[in-house]
């Protein structure tokens, strides 16, 4: 297991085990974060699943322009921290990263 921080809505961070192989998103909602909606269910066709990346951005994958197109439309977006959860996969190299979720 991965550890990864989450802190949410209301600045509480939580440590959990991510399952290598799942996305962020999967990960973060299977222990219990109900701040992060997820509409979409990972299909990258929304922005509900949008974190802030606090600790770890240079172990993830430059954004693929389909993210990047939703995230720039975000009110909440951040070009040096926002990301999609769905569209993070989590492997061991994601140790340690934290992040938080973005406000709706």
């Amino acid at each position: 297991m991965v550890k990864i921080s989450v802190t949410n809505l209301a600045g509480q961070t939580r440590d959990i085990d991510a399952e290598v192989g799942l996305t962020l998103m999967e990960n973060i909602r299977e222990h219990d974060f109900d701040d992060l909606q997820a509409l979409c269910g990972g299909c990258c066709s929304c922005c509900t699943c949008h974190v802030f990346v606090t600790k770890g951005m240079d172990k993830l994958d430059p954004r693929e322009d389909d993210e990047a197109n939703l995230l720039e439309d975000s009110e909440h977006f951040d070009d040096a921290t926002s990301r999609l959860s769905c569209q993070i996969e989590v492997s061991d190299a994601l140790d340690g990263l934290a992040v938080t979720i973005a406000p709706e």
